[in-house]
């Protein structure tokens, strides 16, 4: 199974290609006055607005540093339950140091053997490269509330 392998400070981690639409340059956004910290604002592609959340904000708790290999991953996300909307909803996803795909066998990821219940995007760890790699597993991203604020129109409102 394809990965791409990225980093958060000096932390690897793993994003299934599966759901990966592009990775793209970081570039300009547009501010979301108000929204949570880890909201980078929004994306204009191609005349389309797609929210993007800073993933160095939300797990790492700062800004990302814009460098040469940080990059916009865009993701086809779904809902946490696995309900799936077509079409599927598109989330930039702000990643630093994007090193690039790697071949992982889903028989190898192992669970953390941690519970951390403020973080359920973190899923199963490997080793790669004789470092541990975590797998992000994106539809555990968004709490119920924000997939509201990002998607208003998807039926995702907090209950």
């Amino acid at each position: 199974m394809q990965f791409l392998i990225f980093h958060l400070d000096k932390d690897r981690y793993a994003l299934a290609a599966a759901g990966l639409v592009r990775v793209l340059p970081l570039m300009e956004l547009k501010s979301l006055p108000q929204a949570p910290s880890f909201v980078a604002g929004l994306m204009n592609l191609h005349g389309q607005s797609v929210p993007v959340i800073d993933l160095c904000r939300l797990a790492c708790g700062r800004e990302h540093a814009a460098r040469f290999d940080t990059r916009i991953l865009l993701i086809e996300y779904a809902r946490r339950d696995g309900h799936v909307h077509r079409p599927l909803h598109l989330l930039g996803l702000i990643a630093e140091g994007v090193e690039g795909m790697a071949s992982i066998d889903p028989a190898q990821l192992r669970d953390a053997g941690v519970a951390n219940e403020s973080a359920p995007y973190l899923g199963k760890v490997v080793t790669h490269g004789e470092r541990i790699v975590q797998v992000i597993t994106p539809e555990h991203l968004l709490t119920d509330d924000v997939r509201a604020v990002l998607f208003p129109d998807s039926g995702d409102a907090a209950t």
